[in-house]
């Protein structure tokens, strides 16, 4: 494996495992942000559960998403990782605010993709 795509990989890996991790486990103190505010009001009537009852079991979902990119599953994480932030793009579109975030996590949801893959060819390599 060239040296390059294997420093791609880990850059990749450690940054989605460790940033899902922590924005999960932020969703329970809101110390970065108040995440409820990126709730689609869309969602919370179609959801008869609180937001911070929604952002809590946001915040597990991906707690758990990021152990399972760190821990080594790293190719069903990445695509875990893709669907997850192409719906919360379509979630803070629903919201008629925070475009910009959607984009953002739309660009984050392909560097999730090329995870899965590098992880493929790694996997084909080895």
């Amino acid at each position: 494996m060239d040296t390059r795509l294997n420093s791609a990989f880990w850059a990749l890996r450690l940054g989605f495992g460790a940033a899902a991790f922590l924005a999960g486990l932020d969703k329970f103190f809101n110390l970065l942000v108040d995440w409820g505010q990126y709730l689609s009001p869309l969602f919370s009537r179609l959801v008869p559960i609180s937001t911070q009852t929604t952002m809590s079991i946001v915040g597990v979902i991906e707690m758990a998403v990021g152990i399972l990119v760190l821990s080594g599953a790293t190719r069903l994480g990445g695509y875990v990782v893709m669907v997850w932030l192409t719906l919360i793009a379509v979630n803070l579109v629903t919201t008629g605010h925070f475009f910009d975030i959607a984009v953002r996590d739309l660009l984050l949801s392909i560097g999730a993709f090329t995870l899965a893959r590098l992880t493929e060819v790694r996997a084909t390599r080895a």
